[in-house]
């Protein structure tokens, strides 16, 4: 089980998503006010996400779990 912080957010949240997992890599699709977000995890220890900007994929390196909870929790 990989994105597991991301998951107990959406979780805590009541927000349902989808899971999905293959070569170790994690993957987390989900819809927020009408806008569907992604989030793609590479081998490379980075994600892919499109959650500061809805039709805009960016790259997060390090600890992008709590970078992208971080642009979430701005949501409100």
């Amino acid at each position: 089980m990989r994105l597991e912080k991301l998951q107990a957010y959406l979780r805590d949240k009541g927000q349902e998503y989808r899971y999905t997992e293959e070569d170790g890599c994690g993957s987390i699709d989900w819809e927020h006010r009408g806008l569907m977000y992604h989030v793609w995890e590479f081998p490379e220890s980075c994600a892919e996400s499109n959650v500061r900007i809805a039709g805009k994929m960016e790259e997060y390196k390090g600890n992008y779990e709590e970078q992208i909870i971080s642009i979430m929790e701005g949501w409100g």
